[in-house]
């Protein structure tokens, strides 16, 4: 099924980055005032007709300002994922500035527009008033239409995507076949701190350079959603910035690129939790899992770059570090890859599957009494004020986590340390043996005791 890509394109600082936000109604894309924030092509599935029965998908994409001389040195990697963007897609939202008006810099992007197949739109961004709206004339010497709209105000969006909408049907790229696009399976983040080959596991996963990989920390901004598929069955992987300590963050850019990534966990169904094989585990990395496990998430302990040691170190003795280091997640799997050569990858995604149906099984409640029982038995709770502690009833409230209610009559009685031995218990004898539980113990004054 083929899908439509609109690209946003423009010079820097022009809000092509709030445009984008703006049209799919969500904060995805980092919005500064320093230029050259974006890097990496960051897209979006948006549906032009969000209230109808019959949805019509493009593949919305952001860019980075064509012209931009990057504070890194990734001026040519930026420019060389522009191109990509500008050659692969079917329409060009070219955003230009009304309340600066026309620069020397937006010339030569339209001279490298007129050169492409693809149909341009003109958006002139920051139309925030009359005055700007007259500024915006000026760019009709550009030879196409100007579509005034201001992303900060929210004016004029219902037209833009009628647009867009009317440009891609009459080029036949918006037709029946856009209509019953796949839903992702699964979602899968993949995070870690900076350098540990989040984005060349995402560039080998597409057989492409989907995203900027450079060996300078830092180099992803974006939470960066790619779809990909396997084995006829569609999935999401998200690609975020590496981690920053709190007290390490030293601008806004670096505190909403953490902040991206924080969110890229919590909506996403399996956390790959990268490391990297020649390195040892850093403070950074024990408070990202400890995020993790606040979440609630599936996780795989990813060790990467494995092929830097090879011969030099067992796996079982890098396994028996992480196990150490993160003791209450010993039920976590752990895969060792290469991203940059795709050894292994497909067994851990495979394995990440697992965990995702695991995190979605259901148990009756016939079933949880009788293993609670067992429980019980095995090991009863201390006494408590010289009482002894009853259950009258277990059950499954909801799953992703799998979330078990447990009844009792004195619920402070159940120390931390007699709620992980429930856990590891019902860990091992459930469906759930590599994800979280959620185990919550609520009061009941009941009179049909389970034990």
């Amino acid at each position: 099924m083929y899908i439509p890509k609109v690209a946003i394109v423009g010079r820097p600082n022009v809000g092509k980055s709030s445009l984008f936000n703006w049209l799919i109604g969500q904060r995805i894309s980092i919005v500064d005032s320093i230029a050259g924030v974006t890097r990496d092509r960051v897209t979006f599935l948006l549906d032009l007709n969000p209230e109808s029965d019959e949805p019509q998908y493009i593949e919305l994409i952001d860019t980075g300002g064509i012209g931009i001389v990057d504070e890194d040195n990734l001026s040519e990697h930026i420019e060389e994922q522009i191109n990509i963007a500008l050659h692969t897609s079917d329409l060009i939202l070219f955003v230009v500035d009304s309340r600066s008006g026309l620069v020397p810099l937006d010339e030569v992007v339209a001279e490298k527009l007129r050169r492409l197949d693809s149909p341009v739109l003109l958006v002139a961004n920051k139309s925030d008033n009359e005055r700007d709206e007259k500024n915006a004339n000026e760019f009709q010497r550009f030879g196409w239409d100007v579509i005034i709209v201001s992303a900060k105000q929210k004016r004029g969006r219902v037209n833009l995507t009628e647009i867009i909408r009317e440009t891609l049907t009459t080029n036949n790229l918006l037709g029946e076949n856009n209509k019953d696009i796949a839903e992702p399976i699964m979602k899968l983040a993949i995070v870690g701190r900076r350098n540990v080959g989040k984005s060349t596991f995402i560039n080998t996963l597409m057989n492409e350079d989907r995203v900027i990989t450079a060996d300078l920390p830092g180099t992803t901004r974006d939470s960066i959603d790619v779809r990909f598929e396997m084995d006829g069955k569609t999935f999401v992987a998200i690609d975020t910035p590496g981690f920053i300590r709190r007290k390490g963050i030293k601008n806004d850019l670096q505190f909403y690129s953490t902040n991206r990534a924080e969110k890229s966990i919590h909506r996403a169904d399996v956390i790959l939790m990268f490391f990297e094989a020649c390195s040892q585990i850093q403070t950074i990395e024990i408070q990202l899992l400890n995020f993790i496990k606040e979440e609630m998430k599936p996780c795989i302990f990813v060790v990467n770059k494995w092929d830097t040691m090879v011969g030099q170190m067992p796996t079982e003795r890098w396994a028996e570090y992480i196990r150490d280091t993160f003791s209450d997640l010993r039920y976590v799997p752990i895969a060792f890859i290469t991203g940059k050569t795709g050894k292994n990858i497909k067994m851990m995604l495979n394995h990440a599957q697992m965990l995702f149906n695991q995190s979605r099984q259901r148990i009756s409640t016939a079933h949880l009494n009788k293993l609670v029982t067992a429980a019980l038995d095995n090991n009863p709770p201390p006494l408590y004020h010289f009482r002894k502690p009853k259950v009258y009833y277990t059950s499954q409230v909801t799953i992703a986590p799998p979330t078990i209610v447990l009844f009792s009559n004195m619920p402070d009685a159940f120390s931390p340390q007699y709620q992980r031995y429930l856990i590891n218990f019902l860990r091992d004898e459930l469906p759930f043996a590599e994800v979280p539980i959620r185990l919550i113990i609520r009061r009941r004054e009941g009179t049909e005791k389970l034990k």
